[in-house]
């Protein structure tokens, strides 16, 4: 069973690690791992007040970090343990937002890395393309009508 637990300062460190698992292919495909950047660059904007732990079955199986802007949500993080992608996870996850978002009447925006399999997850749930970086491409999703 999936549920959606918040967190603590003390639990950084773990959410760091998961990250760092989760992006580990796509940073090697670009030449760009490494391990305590990615840890790091996490930790240095960790806000446990904007983190939400994914457990299933009791056991850490990701993440996310969804930030309130003026005008729109920003997903800054959704990560899931290399074991639990593919699963249906992302999608519960991103269920849950949208249903922030609507309510609010706000949009979500997403960043993935560029040649990242995140990429083709955001638009087939309905993220269009709204802008790039030299790594990283972004994405929009606006409120339902």
């Amino acid at each position: 069973m999936l549920t959606f637990v918040p967190t603590s300062l003390a639990d950084g460190e773990a959410l760091a690690s998961l990250r760092v698992a989760a992006m580990r292919e796509s940073l090697e495909r670009i030449g760009r791992y490494d391990p305590q950047r990615a840890r790091q660059r996490f930790l240095a904007t960790f806000d446990p007040a904007c983190t939400w732990q994914l457990r299933h079955g009791g056991t850490l199986a990701g993440f996310y970090v969804l930030r309130p802007q003026a005008d729109y949500l920003l997903l800054d993080h959704l990560y899931l343990a290399p074991e639990r992608q593919r699963q249906g996870l992302g999608a519960a996850v991103l269920a849950r937002v949208f249903a922030e978002a609507d309510a609010a009447r706000k949009s979500v925006r997403v960043g993935a890395l560029r040649g990242s399999e995140a990429n083709r997850f955001y638009v087939r749930h309905g993220f269009v393309p709204d802008g790039e970086e030299a790594f990283d491409l972004y994405y929009r999703r606006a409120p339902a009508a």
